[in-house]
């Protein structure tokens, strides 16, 4: 477990109530990924699992129906299958057959699985995304170098929205990394028409979200 700088007494209460979990407390915070490339440098398993921390395991076998997603060396991540429990009960992630492989392009990052040496190799998660667009501009480079998403067919996992979400802050973070996608993946001769869209696309959004998105026009600015 990797404490991300917490204030609040987490880091003592599972070192008093799990003596026996592997705890890593930082005490200053930089957010959801470094922390899941941190924690992919110190595990020692070929696979590694992560889930959101407003998401639990629903069943008992989630891990084990999993692994066995991983029947492929080209498989190198499992788009997991979870619920927003708070939304409705639709099953996202979920491949739509129990015998045949079904492949996707991303993966939610709420409920995931990775080959470890893997997503070292390719360099992790970019970490100057701060947050939001991860996992989309990773699944591209895994992609690029042979490997594929594979839809799980797990039992799902349960995900429980935290009512108290910073929409400023992700509408910012999805615009400007929807940018930072384009820049990094984008051929060079699309890129210009790529982001023109991508940045007038984004700017209607944001417009349709007023007041919280009234920072639109500064977007692009923000990039660096």
């Amino acid at each position: 477990m990797i404490d991300d700088g917490s204030t609040d007494g987490t880091a003592q209460m599972v070192q008093c109530e799990f003596p026996g979990v592997r705890l890593h407390r930082e005490e200053a915070s930089r957010g959801l990924i470094v922390r899941r490339n941190q924690g992919a440098r110190l595990a020692r398993t070929e696979l590694i699992f992560s889930i959101d921390d407003d998401a639990a395991f629903a069943g008992e076998r989630v891990v084990e129906q999993t692994l066995q997603d991983f029947d492929h060396p080209r498989i190198g991540a499992v788009a997991i299958p979870f619920i927003n429990v708070k939304q409705n009960d639709v099953i996202n992630q979920q491949s739509p057959s129990e015998e045949h492989p079904f492949i996707s392009d991303t993966f939610i990052g709420t409920a995931h699985a990775l080959r470890r040496n893997l997503f070292l190799e390719l360099g992790g998660y970019r970490e100057h995304f701060v947050h939001q667009g991860e996992e989309g501009d990773y699944c591209i480079r895994l992609l690029d170098a042979g490997y594929v998403v594979r839809l799980g067919r797990s039992e799902p996992i349960h995900h429980f929205e935290s009512p108290r979400r910073d929409f400023r802050r992700m509408d910012y973070y999805g615009r400007r990394n929807d940018i930072l996608f384009a820049w990094h993946n984008v051929p060079l001769r699309k890129l210009p028409s790529h982001l023109a869209v991508t940045t007038a696309k984004g700017a209607i959004f944001g417009l349709r979200r007023a007041p919280a998105w009234s920072n639109v026009a500064w977007l692009a600015c923000r990039i660096c």
